[in-house]
This record gives structure tokens, sequence and C-alpha cells, in this order.
């Protein structure tokens, strides 16, 4: 991956998700695939939080997909310190839609990725992440409709205390333009109040709705299926 934005929110990302929606997956995803024993794939695996989960919850191989340099770092440290996990877990350093598993899985689990899709990945995303799955197979994603942010001042999103420093996340839409939104975020470590560190990353969230999105799944082949709030699951047709 030439740029690697997301290895400048490394230091802030499990303090951000555990006090965001990693709590709420721990509790939602083992009902849906505590009966999965033929792999799982996980796309966009980040620092392995919810890797964490899935190898815990299922007994078969894990493919954690991850483009990231920095994130994957993270992610194969919480592997080098468990050695069941790390005999299970597979990390794979490129994107979905590059993803050509040697074998299908029951499971295809995408926390908090979809929004890096454009519609025209999306198309590409699905028909892929259906080859990868055994006929049968389930798809778990989260995903939660959110009413349109407008351009503003930048506002701060939170802020973490570790040892005598000050983790703190800032974040400013600059422009939207209907389903797309461009941010802004700083990612800042104060120590006494003075900033001694700071980096800054632009994003474009592509969001979609909750009907358009069944409809693009649907159409690839996948049937619904019943989930905790928060999470979407589908089944791979057997057709």
């Amino acid at each position: 991956m030439t740029n690697d934005n997301y290895s400048l929110a490394v230091p802030f990302y499990d303090l951000w998700h555990e006090d965001g929606h990693v709590p709420q997956i721990r509790a939602g995803l083992p009902a849906l695939i505590k009966d999965v024993s033929d792999g799982v794939l996980e796309i966009g695996a980040g620092t392995g939080l919810v890797t964490e989960v899935i190898a815990r919850e299922t007994e078969g191989e894990v493919f954690a997909v991850e483009p990231s340099l920095g994130m994957r770092s993270v992610l194969l440290s919480r592997l080098a310190a468990d050695a069941e996990l790390r005999s299970r877990v597979t990390v794979l350093p490129y994107g979905a839609l590059d993803v050509d598993l040697d074998e299908p899985v029951g499971a295809v689990v995408m926390i908090s990725v979809l929004h890096a899709f454009t519609p025209a990945g999306r198309e590409r995303l699905w028909p892929t992440l259906a080859r990868q799955l055994r006929p049968g197979g389930l798809l778990v994603l989260n995903h939660r409709e959110r009413p349109a942010p407008r351009p503003g001042e930048p506002e701060r999103l939170a802020s973490y205390r570790v040892g005598r420093h000050a983790y703190e996340i800032w974040g400013q839409t600059l422009e939207v333009d209907g389903e797309t939104v461009r941010s802004r975020f700083l990612y800042r470590i104060r120590q006494r109040g003075v900033v001694i560190s700071e980096d800054e990353v632009v994003s474009v969230y592509h969001g979609v709705t909750g009907a358009r999105l069944a409809a693009e799944v649907e159409a690839a082949g996948f049937v619904p299926e019943s989930a905790p709030e928060g999470l979407r699951a589908w089944r791979r047709s057997a057709s």
C-alpha cells in the first residue's frame, strides 16, 4: 500500500475503538459465528481486536486481510504473544479485492470497513467475497445509517490518558457530496498541555443506505439472515 494513512492512527486505534464499536461486536458476533468450523476470512483486520474474537469463537483457520503495514504490525504482535492464535491466523498483506483463498471458508467478517469502498468498489467486492465462501457460508458486517454531517470547524472527538500523556483525536468534516464525505483528522499527543506530536489524515467516507446495501449483496447471490443489533448477515446461496 503506497499511501498508508492508517499507520498514522495506529497509536490511537485501540483506545478509540475499545471506546466505540468493538464492545458491541464482542457481544453480538459470537452468536453468529460460533458454529463455523471451516475457516473465517476477516476483511480489514486492523490491529486484531476483532480477529481475537473470531479466533476465540471458532475452531478453524482465520485469514486476516490487512493492507496497512502499521495496523498489520500490531496484529502480528498480538499473534506473537499467543502461540495458539499464531498457529491458526494467517495475515494477508493486501486489500479485499485481491483476496483469492486456496479453499472456500465458512464465514466472511467485515467490521467497520464498508465505508472504504466506493460504489464501484462494492460492485466488485460482493462477487469477490462470494467466491471465497462455501455454499451456505455466512457474510457478516456492521452497518449503521447516519445523518449526513455538515462541514464545520475541527472538534475534539476523544481524549485518552496514557501515562503522563493525553492522546487526542480531532475531526472536521470538509466536504459532503451525496453519500461521500471528506474529513480531516488530527492525532495529537500532549505533555503537560503542550502538543508534542501531531499527524494529519484526510480521509473519504462512502456511505450507503441499508436498503441499497441489501440490494447489492442479494444481487450477488446472498440470502438475508437474522443478526444482533448493529450487525447485518447474509448466507451465500447454495445454487
